[in-house]
């Protein structure tokens, strides 16, 4: 690994022995807490990202889904937290639309994010479940000062959720968005979380706290019901996986998009002399650009829930022979505006932690676009997220719309083994942004060595649509010229200006301990002892 720092930040990689690393200072501490008191990385990130829901609610809260990657000391295990949609759902909900909305009760699907807190505590778990919310349980009630990027955020949702009563009344109390430095507290979150400790989750699926979420969805026209929160599950999924260069990328498997970045590192092993390309070159993003194309084209076209893709399964995708057909339309000379193949039948937070024992933990949750669907239930803190709007509503799609079923997810967490050994644990948010982003760091990290502060300070570029590409403007002037030649179609961007391009954490595990970088356009860090 070269410890270089090729690209400006500020920050610089974190060698420890115990390590977290998330997008909010406060959170990660509440996770090194738990890691001092003897927990185990399970507990560290269990307490990050309960604490996520406070310190960062403008990309979660305690509404949301989430996914998990574990490696326990000896396996990985996979855990989809995401939840489906009520039961009366169908289509007809939907006449004369053209898309599911995006915000409001109708984008709401079951949250399933406590559900993965209480299966990942009671499989994994050290330390008492209770003990894991006493950060967050403190920030929300004690308050905290808020950090800038998440301000700026917060900001900007005001506009957004200005004709969503629910938000305005528990995140703009004042009439605005709290400021830099400013003290934020919210009483109703930290009641909430003393109850979801309390109940170990119980009361969040089948009591008080259910009653309120489904006494407020039927006062507002919608369907979802106690029942759908009853029924509610969090299932142990394992991994898809793809070699690259000696290692494997593992993805949590479909509903989620994370195949995408199965699908386009599959399809460079077919491209003749991608291995010996210089890092950051015009022909080395050119190619990796064109096969996440593909792969992106072939997830909205196919992905959804497991138990929908009866047509095409996550298997047929990432058929090698099939990854090597798809690869020969990429062209070298020229972008391309491709469509999906048809195989051979057969707003987010995300954290990394590792303990010294070998246990590592990629875990990601989310309430979707920013703050969600603008719906919170009175008196409880909890804002839901808007995972419906995943939906689609083209007759015979595998996606389509319909009755308890989970929709497309955007949210995946990453994990890299070598030769089956534990490497690295990894992820970058930000919607569409993370399959792309998750392929940029392995070829980083694994095909030129970077470190993994080097990898995440590293200027991306961002799929947009057609031969459409949002870059970085710290690539250099060169570089964006011969894209340009190329036939890309650029939007130039600062990194400070935009959070379109996400926000990785990672984790790579060495000979002797852990070797851990955060992203230097969020608020986070990595801290460790």
């Amino acid at each position: 690994m070269d410890f270089a720092a090729p690209y400006p930040s500020r920050r610089a990689p974190l060698l420890a022995r115990n390590v977290v690393a998330t997008s909010q200072p406060l959170a990660a501490q509440a996770g090194l807490r738990m890691l001092w008191r003897g927990g185990n990385a399970v507990d560290a990130a269990l307490a990050t990202a309960i604490a996520l829901t406070v310190v960062e609610p403008t990309s979660n809260g305690i509404g949301a889904d989430a996914f998990a990657i574990v490696w326990d000391g000896e396996a990985l295990h996979g855990l989809n937290a995401s939840g489906r949609s009520p039961r009366a759902l169908g289509p007809e909900r939907f006449a004369g639309r053209d898309q599911v909305p995006l915000r409001g009760w109708d984008a709401v699907t079951v949250p399933g994010a406590v559900s993965g807190w209480v299966a990942l505590s009671r499989r994994f778990g050290r330390l008492p479940f209770a003990d894991l919310f006493e950060p967050a349980i403190a920030y929300a009630r004690d308050g905290f000062p808020l950090s800038p990027v998440i301000a700026r955020a917060w900001a900007l949702s005001a506009g957004a959720f200005a004709d969503a009563p629910d938000w305005q009344r528990a995140f703009a109390p004042d009439g605005r968005a709290p400021a830099v430095g400013e003290t934020w507290r919210f009483p109703d979150q930290a009641r909430t979380l003393e109850t979801i400790a309390r109940s170990e989750g119980e009361a969040f699926y089948r009591g008080e706290l259910a009653a309120a979420i489904a006494a407020h969805a039927r006062a507002g026209g919608a369907l979802l019901d106690e029942a759908d929160l009853d029924a509610h599950r969090a299932d142990w999924v394992g991994t898809v996986a793809t070699g690259w260069r000696g290692h494997e990328l593992h993805e949590i498997p479909p509903n989620g998009q994370g195949i995408a970045a199965l699908l386009a590192l599959g399809m460079l092993r077919h491209v003749p002399g991608f291995d010996d390309l210089e890092v950051d070159s015009v022909p080395w993003l050119h190619l990796q650009v064109e096969a996440m194309k593909l792969a992106m084209a072939d997830a909205y076209r196919w992905v959804a829930d497991a138990e929908s893709m009866r047509e095409v399964t996550a298997a047929d995708l990432l058929d090698d022979g099939y990854l090597a057909e798809r690869a020969r339309l990429i062209d070298p000379r020229r972008a391309s505006d491709p469509g999906h193949g048809t195989p051979g039948r057969g707003g987010t937070v995300y954290l990394s932690t590792a303990d010294a024992d070998g246990m590592m933990v990629s875990l990601i949750q989310s309430n979707y676009y920013g703050f969600g669907s603008g719906v919170v239930v009175p008196g409880t803190g909890v804002s839901l997220q808007n995972r419906g709007a995943g939906f689609v509503l083209e007759p015979g799609h595998p996606n389509v719309v319909a009755g308890g079923k989970r929709p497309f997810h955007t949210i995946i967490p990453a994990f890299l083994s070598e030769g089956g050994a534990p490497r690295c644990s990894f992820g970058v948010m930000g919607g569409p942004m993370q399959a792309q982003g998750h392929l940029q760091m392995v070829l980083r990290m694994v095909g030129h060595g970077q470190n993994p502060q080097a990898a995440a300070d590293a200027p991306r570029w961002r799929l947009v649509a057609g031969r459409q590409l949002a870059v970085e403007s710290s690539f250099a002037p060169d570089t964006l010229e011969g894209l340009r030649a190329l036939g890309h179609e650029l939007t130039a961007t600062a990194p400070e200006a935009s959070f379109g391009f996400g926000g990785a954490q990672i984790v790579w595990r060495g000979a002797d301990g852990y070797v851990a970088g955060s992203e230097s356009r969020k608020d986070g860090a990595a801290v460790g002892f």
